[in-house]
């Protein structure tokens, strides 16, 4: 391990393989407890299919899973994350909700193709889905299907040239407000935290999430500066609201340089979010 490397005790968010990370829930499981971390949160985007295997491999190895997902929302042309977490995954009108989340993540993903198609670059459904191994499609896994033609030579580089906002293959994706978000996950009894609002400069719309129901601020992000921390922990004691963190781990060739348990917070946190989801 990297010696400049200091460990959380839990990192709450982490994607696997049912979204767009590189590693199956058991394999994530299995890295927190070679690293010695206590605690991981499985926040895969619009689905709760890694929580099973997760749970179970948690068992096996002595991790505790925090049982989370990741649902994009937009506010004033800004994507806005809301982490949903210990949500009722029996949730009759949340499964259903998610399901009309991944059918406009598919369809998002057709026209991206099309698109590509009309600058003479021919990727079939089949590519993509070959990286996507669980039911949650997105944009990373077009992006890593033109990493393996050649085309370009990161996600990164990826996003900015064909796929990301601006760029010339970019598609938008029907997505609902910050309210509907903290909304969905409320009614399924979880916890609604506003996921790393220092990469886009949130701040402004907090006090109407909170109004709509937002229960915490993820503080510690790989994304967030020091500054970025101060300012939302400050906000986060002003409304009251818990403050949690995570690396955002995906994998390395998915984002290079974040490292499971890097960012992160007390294992005590983890325990603050089961306390709040059984009043909820």
């Amino acid at each position: 391990m990297d010696s400049a490397y200091t460990l959380c005790e839990a990192d709450l968010h982490c994607h696997t393989t049912a979204s767009d990370g590189l590693l199956t829930p058991t394999e994530l499981v299995f890295l927190a407890a070679e690293l010695g971390l206590k605690g991981i949160g499985i926040t895969d985007h619009d689905t709760i299919q890694g929580w099973q295997e997760a749970e179970e491999a948690g068992k096996k190895y002595q991790i505790q899973i925090l049982r989370g997902i990741e649902i994009s929302t937009e506010w004033q042309g800004k994507e806005v994350h809301i982490l949903g977490y210990e949500v009722n995954g029996s949730s009759d009108h949340f499964n259903e909700r998610l399901r009309d989340l991944r059918r406009a993540r598919e369809q998002r993903m057709l026209k991206i193709l099309a698109r590509l198609e009309a600058q003479g670059i021919h990727i079939c459904v089949a590519e993509v889905q070959r990286f996507a191994q669980g039911e949650s499609i997105g944009r990373p896994h077009v992006a890593h299907a033109l990493m393996e033609r050649g085309i370009v030579s990161s996600i990164e580089e990826g996003f900015e040239y064909y796929i990301g906002k601006g760029a010339s293959a970019y598609v938008p994706r029907y997505q609902l407000t910050p309210e509907e978000g903290i909304e969905l996950v409320r009614a399924a009894c979880g916890v609604a935290v506003l996921a790393h609002p220092g990469v886009r400069h949130l701040e402004a719309g907090i006090p109407a999430w909170v109004k709509a129901g937002l229960q915490g601020i993820e503080v510690v992000h790989s994304d967030h500066k020091p500054e970025d921390e101060k300012l939302f922990r400050a906000i986060a004691q002003e409304y009251h609201l818990l403050t949690t963190g995570g690396s955002d781990f995906h994998g390395e060739v998915r984002k290079p340089g974040v490292k499971l348990g890097r960012w992160g917070v007390s294992l005590d946190v983890i325990q603050q979010i089961l306390n709040l989801a059984q009043h909820n």
